[in-house]
């Protein structure tokens, strides 16, 4: 297989598993959102402890590892990109994106302890943080502005 092919099947694979690893993150906040309405009905919360993990382990880790690696593999084939401004500021909303990962991951864990302290307010704020994130990303990618002056 050609490199130029093999490259625009990682394109194609990587822009595939980043629209898996968002559909998860906007949607695993949102089930925050209801489960914090559920403290007193222990059928409703331990069902969305199970929907929660099913959520982060099976659609969202495997997307978000899924997209870290097709990335990486086409900045392996093409490292020029990291000299574009634009380019160095999308990785870093990828790290920030993985940043919210993680968070999400730990909420997981403190509503499964039964020890979430936060609000059905807080989780819907949290909510629009990958939004932010995703409209940021693709103006980055499109426009291609550069940043800081190089």
């Amino acid at each position: 297989m050609p490199q130029a092919t093999f490259y625009l099947w990682l394109k194609t694979m990587h822009i595939i598993f980043m629209v898996a690893w968002f559909s998860g993150l906007f949607y695993l906040p949102r089930l925050f959102v209801y489960h914090t309405m559920t403290n007193n009905d222990k059928t409703g919360y331990d069902r969305f402890l199970i929907m929660e993990r099913r959520l982060y382990y099976a659609i969202i880790y495997p997307g978000g590892i899924s997209t870290t690696i097709c990335g990486l593999t086409m900045l392996y084939i093409s490292p020029a990109r990291l000299e574009n401004s634009w380019f160095q500021g999308k990785l870093l909303l990828v790290a920030f994106l993985w940043g919210f990962h993680l968070m999400c991951g730990y909420y997981l864990k403190q509503f499964k302890k039964k020890s979430n302290k936060r609000s059905e307010v807080f989780f819907r704020i949290f909510n629009e943080f990958p939004t932010i994130i995703l409209f940021c990303t693709i103006y980055l990618i499109v426009f291609k502005p550069v940043l800081y002056g190089n």
